[in-house]
């Protein structure tokens, strides 16, 4: 079963966001550290949600792995290091949601 990780940004009044580093730096890092466990990675930077309503997230970023083993290998062995760098980027907690996918 394919599972997602998805790492979602809350866009709060104070939260900054460097798009350059996160595109430049931890992408690349990501791939580097957990290249040969995932499926794929998609990033999405917020615009909007909804007509005239300004994004609920900074950027929603959505990594596949080829199942449960694959997710747990890449999160022990290299997560510390993915992990670590967020304060790189942004003063933003992130969320995490581990899903099963349905479609795709």
């Amino acid at each position: 079963m394919t599972l997602s990780l998805q790492v979602l940004y809350p866009a709060t009044q104070d939260a900054t966001f460097d798009y350059d580093y996160y595109v430049e730096t931890h992408l690349p890092l990501i791939e580097e550290h957990w290249g040969e466990w995932i499926e794929t990675v998609e990033a999405s930077r917020g615009i909007a949600s909804g007509p005239d309503v300004p994004p609920a997230y900074l950027l929603i970023a959505t990594i596949t792995f080829a199942d449960e083993a694959a997710l747990d290998t890449a999160m022990g062995d290299k997560g510390g290091v993915i992990i670590d760098d967020v304060a790189n980027f942004t003063n933003v907690r992130p969320q995490i949601l581990i899903g099963e996918v349905l479609m795709g």
